[in-house]
């Protein structure tokens, strides 16, 4: 087990890394682990050092290079990239005296956690792995764990979805920035979240043919217009970077069409074209459908937060379908429902880059404070202020674009596979639900027909099960519930056991 820390962050995205910097500027021992090469996330990923040039961040986060490079060269800062946590221990208060972590870990006055949620953990072991690096698997001791994963794009299932072509915007966006790789060169994409705008002006840059965007929602009124003009304030350069891929796009001849979803993928043994239809406000079909060619087709309807780690140390969560579905627990401290464990960003409820900076920074200052560091009260004020700031925009974006999941969820047939990795149909699915009518859980529907068994553990069906099972039973997504999360929480080589084994009783 290598040394332990006050504080492990798992994520460098803009809530790890503002966590970990927080937190160290504090006083704290902070070890940030993320899977990638680099501190970033999704949204501030940038090409490899090897490619040359200038590192080129978004021009709508200002703060961004600021920060990475303060948190890079931070001496209270150790990284390790690379490496994916997949599960996190409790210890126990004897285990906590063998090993030399502080039994005053558990939560204190200074962050406000509430007694009554459990017992004070006496620390916590994070289990990590590094294929590329051995000595980079096995336990970490951690003081407090503070939870910043990220999200990952929602995955809708229509026909043919499964055809080698078929992408999230979130994937295409990484390998533009990240290998300048452009994924085909006639693209359509379809979808509802802005996000879509924006990597179809990249993939236009990078010199794709987009054959049309297809928007789910329609034109906003203009009574949402002037709902959202609370979001405007302190967010005009993101805006304009939104409004200027829009131009770009109208400009090189792009169709983009509100009101529309895709019905069906076709092609022979990769995609060769989509087809599109008109659809109501509620996002259903209206009308026959169209067909256009293309060699890839570009889903984007949202995000979903990864909860895994959180679900495996047993923090509770809530259904809020506008945020992301299911998000994280927590108090005002970011604390969640296991004491001396903590969320900012994504797990939180997806907000966007600028909410997730400023809770990873009352985060990082919170889990300070609770260790015995002094933090100022204005700093603190501050992180609230720039989280209350950033919220503005984050609630007009959940509230305009939040996905219409029934809906979606109608785009599926039958003989459309809903759990891709246990190839697990819809038919199946609703066959099982039938026959079974006391079976009312997304849990229930996994033990019986393995949705959600497969090597993504249930990210890309759990929705669509969920809802399913919403459905048959008249229900709300929320009492469907979710799938379990175990240890692993991803896959990874058995050489990362290996790396437990000083101490067999504790593997689990």
């Amino acid at each position: 087990m290598s040394a332990a820390h006050d504080l492990v962050v798992v994520g460098a995205g803009p809530a790890g890394a503002a966590a970990a910097l927080a937190a160290a500027d504090a006083g704290l021992d902070v070890l940030v682990v993320d899977e990638q090469r680099a501190a970033g996330g999704q949204i501030l990923r940038t090409t490899p050092p090897e490619f040359g040039g200038r590192r080129k961040l978004p021009t709508g986060y200002p703060w961004a290079g600021e920060l990475l490079d303060r948190a890079r060269s931070h001496p209270g800062i150790a990284w390790r990239h690379g490496a994916t946590v997949f599960g996190i221990l409790p210890v126990t208060a004897d285990a906590s005296s063998a090993g030399g972590a502080d039994a005053s870990a558990g939560p204190g006055s200074a962050d406000g956690a509430d007694a009554s949620a459990g017992p004070a953990s006496a620390g916590f072991d994070v289990l990590t792995s590094d294929p590329a690096d051995p000595a980079g698997s096995g336990r970490v001791r951690a003081r407090r764990v503070l939870i910043a994963s990220g999200a990952y794009d929602m995955p809708v299932a229509i026909p043919g979805w499964t055809l080698p072509g078929v992408m999230m915007a979130g994937a295409v966006q990484g390998f533009l920035k990240s290998q300048r790789l452009r994924v085909a060169d006639r693209v359509v994409l379809a979808g509802s979240h802005p996000l879509l705008l924006i990597v179809a002006d990249q993939l236009l840059a990078a010199g794709a043919r987009i054959e049309e965007v297809a928007i789910a929602r329609g034109i906003p009124s203009p009574v949402e217009l002037l709902r959202a003009l609370p979001a405007v304030p302190g967010h005009v350069r993101l805006l304009g970077e939104l409004a200027g891929c829009v131009l770009r796009l109208l400009r090189a001849g792009v169709r983009i069409s509100t009101g529309t979803v895709p019905t069906e993928v076709l092609g022979d043994g990769r995609v060769q074209g989509v087809r599109l239809a008109r659809a109501d406000r509620g996002w259903r079909q209206t009308g026959p459908a169209r067909t256009v060619e293309a060699d890839a087709l570009v889903l984007g309807y949202g995000f979903h937060p990864s909860t895994e780690l959180a679900r495996q140390l047993g923090c509770a969560l809530d259904w809020d379908s506008a945020q992301g579905g299911w998000i994280v627990r927590h108090d005002a401290q970011l604390e969640t429902t296991v004491p001396g464990v903590h969320v900012a960003g994504e797990p939180s409820g997806v907000a966007g880059a600028e909410q997730s900076r400023a809770e990873g920074e009352l985060a990082g200052l919170t889990i300070a404070a609770a260790l015995g560091r002094p933090v100022p009260e204005r700093a603190l004020a501050g992180a609230r202020r720039r989280i209350r700031s950033a919220s503005r925009f984050s609630g007009v974006v959940q509230r305009m674009f939040a996905p219409r999941r029934e809906a979606l969820l109608e785009l599926a047939t039958p003989a459309t596979e809903i759990c891709r990795c246990e190839t697990v149909t819809r038919s199946t699915i609703d066959g099982f639900l039938d026959e079974n009518p006391f079976a009312g859980t997304a849990d229930a529907v996994k033990l019986a027909c393995r949705s959600g068994m497969g090597p993504c553990q249930g990210r890309y069906c759990e929705s669509a099960v969920a809802g399913l099972v919403a459905k048959a039973r008249g229900t709300g997504v929320g009492e469907a519930g979710r799938f379990a999360a175990h240890i692993p929480v991803k896959p990874v080589p058995l050489q990362a056991y290996v790396a437990l084994a000083d101490d067999p009783a504790e593997v689990p």
